[in-house]
């Protein structure tokens, strides 16, 4: 299954991120953002279970992030 996660940073440099999150096995896609987010980030997971566990464990548990938004893919 196929998730999206928008992030939304603190004041630091989105390359950063952008390079630590391409790096996962999980990401597929990795994309900086102008406006009220800074980064889209795709992922390809198992399940809506792994996909949570995952997006709090590995994103969300960065200190840089301030806030993240995740939407499942439905077709």
């Amino acid at each position: 299954m196929f998730g999206y996660v928008l992030v939304s940073l603190k004041k630091t440099a989105e390359q950063n991120i952008y390079d630590d999150l391409k790096e996962m096995k999980e990401v597929k896609e990795v994309n900086i953002l102008f406006g009220e987010w800074d980064l889209i980030v795709k992922l390809e997971i198992e399940s809506a279970e792994e996909l949570g566990s995952f997006v709090m464990s590995n994103i969300r548990n960065l200190p840089e992030v301030n806030l993240t938004s995740t939407m499942i893919v439905a077709k």
